[in-house]
């Protein structure tokens, strides 16, 4: 009985995983565009999907852009609401309802509001509901916000590509960030404060100036790998 109860569970994570990671794409690839803005108009889908461990918000977030430019306002307006909140929620799962709430509230169309309606019905525990939309709302021109270091940030710079950031900081360290998910890729960890960076136009090489007069040169090449 024990090992049929195992095998039970193991088949419901199986389904569940598949569900959650290729059930958007399924849909659009079949052109069932209807269901696929119902799951990702839906709290629950939103929810599973972000507290999944294998996946987590940037796969959500990618979810919003398999349509390309078809995709609707309301979506685009969810997506937003994520990207903007993407900083905290990936520390702070919890911090989901009232993330997507304070930044969606504004917006009062019937498919928002039926979202904001799920997410007040689904909170089984206290949690902190703004009255008025104190965040910055979905939609805005500020379209993500990235974390991670503990002091000013003093310079940055962009790779040619314009697919990594770097970033140095008086915290004594130069970060690289995929600069469409935000992911951390690699860290660098002087003995002063970072004031300024720049990247080669092969984008190869970090060249960072500390406090101390110095030039770093680091590696940029295949950085995270």
């Amino acid at each position: 009985m024990q090992q049929f109860n195992k095998k039970s569970s193991s088949k419901k994570s199986y389904s569940q995983k598949a569900y959650l990671g290729r059930y958007p794409y399924n849909l659009v690839n079949s052109g069932n565009l209807t269901k696929y803005y119902q799951i990702l108009t839906d709290y629950q889908f939103i929810s599973a999907k972000i507290n999944h461990p294998d996946f987590g918000i940037q796969a959500l977030i990618e979810d919003y852009d398999l349509l390309g430019d078809t995709q609707t306002k309301t979506l685009k307006y969810i997506q937003s609401a994520l990207r903007l909140s993407a900083h905290i929620v990936t520390q702070h799962k919890q911090q989901l309802p009232s993330q997507l709430w304070g930044r969606l509230q504004a917006i009062h169309t019937p498919e928002i509001q039926q979202l904001l309606q799920q997410i007040s019905q689904t909170q089984t525990r206290p949690w902190l509901r703004p009255l008025t939309p104190s965040l910055t709302q979905a939609g805005g021109r500020l379209l993500r916000t990235l974390s991670g270091h503990s002091d000013w940030v003093n310079a940055v710079a962009v790779t040619a590509d314009s697919k990594r950031l770097i970033s140095g900081s008086r915290d004594k360290t130069v970060k690289v960030r995929n600069l469409e998910t935000g992911e951390e890729i690699a860290t660098f960890i002087g003995d002063a404060d970072f004031h300024s960076c720049g990247v080669t136009p092969n984008d190869l090489t970090i060249v960072a100036g500390d406090r101390s007069g110095r030039l770093h040169f680091l590696k940029l090449e295949n950085a995270g790998e």
